[in-house]
């Protein structure tokens, strides 16, 4: 059974699982999904077709699956997803999807939204990935499990970050980061590959000492395009899953292209 704080609203036909606890000046829209066990502390909004799963916590001023900051959107149902034991910090807004972006924003689970974070309509945001204070994800950004992304730093719409990337603090991010890539600057630039976070990961030497030779292949004195040294990397060897990870990253579709060395 939910516990709900007097000065809280929940319309009717909100759905709240067991255990949730909901304190005081919360509003929750009628098309909300809350899993079991999640905690709104204080002052948090959630409205549209929102579904939280379980063991969440938001706190104070959050403000969840309002509609899009997109002139675009005509008001049809889209919808936020939040995966199970996700925790949203204070003044993080986080809107729905949008007709030309799938329907869709969603957020995966054991991830940590910082302060002031933003996640704009049609984000897919991966799980264990860590947004630092006030971030700002624009629409469309695609993020891989395990990626860090410092504290002011913006990403423009439809770029994608890697999983187990690292973006550094007070970042501009217009171009793809690759799997275990580590990019800073007010420009950002790649700097080379997120070391310590692939040390913490516990990945086998064998395989690290794979994508370190695959990103001097890549990234190495000018040649051929990317496409292709990344092309003729995959028919040359067999690779390790971060390997291969790396080399179909750059092998897809991309808006802005790749994100490279100064």
């Amino acid at each position: 059974m939910a516990k709900l704080h007097p000065s809280s609203i929940v319309e009717p036909g909100a759905t709240l699982g067991d255990g949730v606890e909901i304190g005081p000046f919360c509003h929750v829209g009628s098309d909300v999904v809350i899993g079991d066990n999640c905690r709104l502390i204080s002052h948090v909004s959630i409205m549209g077709r929102t579904r939280i799963a379980s063991h969440c916590t938001l706190y104070p001023f959050s403000s969840i699956g309002h509609i899009p900051q997109d002139l675009k959107y005509a008001g049809e149902p889209s919808e936020l997803v939040i995966g199970e034991r996700t925790v949203i910090r204070e003044q993080v807004t986080i809107n729905t999807g949008t007709l030309g972006g799938g329907m869709i924003t969603s957020v995966g689970a054991d991830c940590l939204l910082m302060v002031g974070v933003h996640v704009a309509h049609d984000c897919q945001i991966g799980d264990r990935v860590i947004l630092a204070n006030n971030v700002t994800l624009a629409g469309h950004v695609h993020v891989g499990e395990g990626a860090v992304i410092g504290g002011l730093s913006a990403v423009l719409q439809f770029v994608r970050i890697g999983k187990g990337a690292m973006i550094g603090g007070m970042s501009g991010v217009e171009q793809d980061v690759i799997p275990f890539g580590l990019v800073k600057g007010d420009r950002a630039a790649l700097v080379g590959l997120n070391l310590i976070g692939l040390k913490r990961s516990s990945m086998p030497s064998q395989e690290l000492g794979q994508l370190r030779s695959i990103y001097d292949s890549l990234f190495g004195p000018i040649g051929e395009p990317l496409s292709e040294r990344a092309a003729r990397l995959r028919e040359l060897a067999e690779y390790g899953p971060a390997g291969k990870a790396l080399i179909e990253f750059v092998l897809e579709p991309s808006q802005h292209g790749i994100c490279r060395p100064d």
